[in-house]
């Protein structure tokens, strides 16, 4: 069977690690909203739960079309965890200095929510993955003009370590791709067990 990748997310970030990791995949991002944490909730379930709905959705709209077969679905989710509480994307640009003041100084941990899914619902495969950081203290014309970038625009925590947001934090344990959006080494062992077809051949 000749099995295919569908990455099930609209991040450019998602797309370029596994670009950047050689896998071959087509992207179809799912069409719903995500919900909002509820009070309480644990981040772990939460991002699993997002992933896991992500993946659902595409998959049925695939065997609708007719298009499930040999179709491996990926979906994930990522948040900041500071103190046992969520932090997610911010909606807009004060709630993006917000999530900064609270996180500066501090440290925290960004989780994220794997799927990896047969399209047929004939197997599936799920993982939390947990990356520890610290972020180091900042001065509000830093947070400011942080902020002003627009870096903190979509991203978990309101920061891209990936971008200049490196300069202020630091991975203590953990997966570093994980913090961008998609722990690679974790969904490697995934595609390993479920689909090892997929994998991308050395030195691609």
């Amino acid at each position: 069977m000749n099995r295919r990748l569908i990455l099930a997310s609209s991040s450019p970030r998602r797309r370029e690690l596994l670009r950047e990791a050689g896998y071959r995949f087509v992207v179809e991002p799912p069409r719903s909203s995500e919900r909002p944490p509820r009070p309480g909730e644990g981040a772990g379930p939460y991002v699993l739960e997002l992933a896991r709905a992500k993946v659902d959705e595409v998959a049925r709209r695939l065997r609708a079309e007719s298009l499930a077969d040999g179709a491996i679905v990926l979906g994930a989710d990522t948040v900041a965890e500071l103190g046992g509480e969520i932090v997610g994307k911010p909606r807009d640009a004060a709630q993006a200095r917000e999530f900064l003041e609270r996180l500066a100084g501090s440290r925290h941990a960004v989780v994220t929510g794997l799927v990896l899914a047969l399209a047929d619902g004939t197997g599936s495969l799920e993982a939390v993955e947990r990356t520890e950081l610290e972020m180091a203290a900042l001065t509000p014309d830093e947070i400011e003009a942080y902020v002003a970038s627009g870096e903190p625009d979509g991203k978990a925590g309101a920061y891209a370590i990936q971008e200049t947001g490196d300069r202020f934090v630091r991975v203590l344990s953990g997966s570093l791709t994980n913090v961008v959006g998609l722990p690679m080494e974790r969904l490697a062992e995934m595609v390993g067990c479920l689909a090892p077809e997929l994998a991308p051949r050395s030195g691609a």
